[in-house]
């Protein structure tokens, strides 16, 4: 009885914690999201996304800048040739105001999971034409500033995808080994 009730009681704390995520994004204020960001770290459905540097979803969002027609403006550093390179994509608004459309390697939905605008913001990338297997989800942060209880949030967020997000990258510990999250980082 005491395992049932426990259970009852996480699923309905799991339950709140997901309306409550849902809830911030139904209000999105992309103007607000203007600015200087940082990853700090990156979930994705398949190793292949995030394992080595040069992956092709291995991005770093450097700063966002909505246009006046309500679509959104993306600086982003990648590892290509070799080399860094700076990248500026555009997400077009969709008729739901947390999902943007982008064109970069394929067509992709950009999904907003949670923000405050001042200190954090999820989000998530999502391949239209294969959406279980290629989404990668981000936190970002305004500052470098590593927030434990931020990352735990993150971690819990994307638990709540019906995608499993079995490979972590904390972007804070100098890019480390995978690690699912929640869990330890891989020996």
């Amino acid at each position: 009885m005491k395992c049932l009730l426990l259970a009852l009681s996480l699923a309905l704390v799991c339950g709140v914690q997901a309306i409550d995520v849902l809830e911030i994004m139904k209000h999105l204020d992309i103007q607000k999201l203007a600015g200087t960001w940082h990853s700090m770290a990156m979930a994705a459905s398949t190793s292949s996304l995030l394992e080595v540097q040069s992956s092709s979803l291995r991005v770093f969002i450097s700063a966002l800048r909505p246009t006046l027609e309500g679509n959104l403006e993306i600086f982003l550093q990648a590892w290509e040739d070799n080399r860094c390179v700076e990248k500026r994509i555009f997400a077009e608004k969709t008729e739901s105001l947390e999902n943007f459309q982008i064109n970069y390697l394929g067509e992709n939905r950009l999904m907003f999971l949670d923000t405050d605008y001042d200190d954090h913001l999820f989000f998530c990338m999502e391949n239209i034409a294969a959406p279980s297997q290629s989404l990668v989800c981000q936190y970002l942060a305004r500052t470098l500033r590593v927030d434990e209880q931020v990352m735990e949030r993150f971690s819990n967020a994307v638990k709540t995808l019906s995608v499993p997000m079995p490979i972590f990258l904390d972007v804070t510990r100098g890019g480390a080994l995978p690690r699912p999250p929640g869990g330890e980082e891989a020996p």
